[in-house]
């Protein structure tokens, strides 16, 4: 482990060396990839300069009790060495951690997709609470959202948005939230106050940079059409709208929201990355069987993973049976004691199969 972080540190001078030239700073999509792989690098190269710092302490200390000293003197070492000992399994716990709980794509930008499920129009009203939540969250955390797509549907409810979202621990704070989300209740159309259950999909996709995540023209297929806008003055008078089809995956995206052909081109382009990228993480978890054993739920789009039950006023998160009876909290955006349960139970499972 130490070898390794040895290796850390001649990488973290390295860059801060890199990051002081003026050739690298012309370059702005590089600078920025290598300032983010800086700051991955801060964490474990500080908590390992700590390491060598107290274990010098140590030995300095170790080198003083050999020596002639008075009784009062010698105690008073021995004192400050027992508590620089114990300090020292901290910092090599907190290595531990750093490198056991270190998600490769911890600190990116995500984007979220919601899809209304089973339920008809009952499933895409659902579907519009779990976008107010979703934003109503990042807004409580300072997370910047940018609307990507929507579709509504005749309800007032929608088919399906996406959504970006930026912010610190974002991806770590939302990741567990891909999977089937259930609503019981009853719908306002329901004259006999019968309880029905309807279902959303929820996919939280890596924003990979694009400097990352290179897709080659030659493999896109891109259309333009005209949008379906209000009508009236607000009607689309051009093509602005584009779809986007990756030829070799099949993954198809589409963008209308802007007016702006170049604008829904860009937009489309950073969702087709995103799940071209869920796609290639998905193939390889599917590799590494152990790995899988270790997440708290697969990610799986058509895994249940929560309950919202109006009538007991409950959410149950059904991967690590947690349920709170703060359903209208938690559907204003208050749920980080749900997200903090589920961080601390992947904690916990990947210790125990390290």
């Amino acid at each position: 482990m130490f070898e390794h972080l040895q290796k850390l540190e001649s990488r973290y001078e390295e860059l801060e060396k890199l990051l002081s030239s003026p050739e690298v700073l012309s370059d702005r999509q590089g600078s920025n990839k290598l300032a983010k792989e800086l700051s991955g690098l801060k964490e474990p190269v500080a908590l390992f300069r700590e390491h060598k710092q107290v274990a010098k302490e140590i030995r300095e200390l170790e080198l003083v009790l050999g020596e002639k000293h008075d009784q009062e003197f010698l105690e008073l070492v021995q004192k400050e060495l027992q508590e620089l000992k114990a300090k020292l399994r901290e910092i090599e716990e907190k290595i531990k951690a750093a490198f056991t709980e270190k998600d490769p794509y911890a600190g990116s930008d995500i984007i979220v997709e919601i899809r209304q499920g089973t339920g008809g129009d009952e499933a895409g009203l659902f579907a519009a609470d779990l976008y107010r939540m979703y934003t109503k969250y990042a807004a409580n955390k300072g997370w910047r959202v940018e609307l990507m797509s929507a579709t509504n549907n005749e309800s007032g409810g929608l088919k399906e948005v996406s959504f970006s979202v930026k912010g610190k621990d974002a991806y770590s704070r939302l990741k567990f939230e891909s999977g089937v989300h259930r609503v019981q209740r009853v719908p306002t159309t329901e004259a006999q106050g019968r309880i029905h259950t309807s279902t959303a999909t929820v996919a939280v996709l890596v924003e990979p940079e694009e400097v990352d995540f290179v897709v080659e023209p030659a493999d896109l297929r891109i259309d333009t059409y005209r949008s379906s806008g209000p009508g009236g003055q607000h009607m689309q008078k051009t093509d602005s709208a584009v779809r986007i089809t990756h030829i070799p995956s099949g993954v198809v995206v589409a963008c209308q929201d802007e007016r702006s052909q170049l604008k829904n081109k860009n937009k489309a382009m950073r969702v087709l990355r995103a799940k071209l990228l869920d796609a290639k993480k998905e193939a390889d978890s599917k590799k590494i069987s152990q790995e899988r054993k270790s997440q708290i739920g697969s990610g799986d789009r058509s895994e249940k993973i929560r309950t919202y039950n109006f009538p007991d006023r409950r959410v149950t998160d059904h991967r690590i049976n947690f349920t709170t009876h703060q359903l209208e909290s938690v559907l204003e955006g208050e749920f980080d004691e749900i997200s903090a349960a589920l961080i601390k139970a992947e904690r916990e499972e990947k210790q125990k199969n390290r």
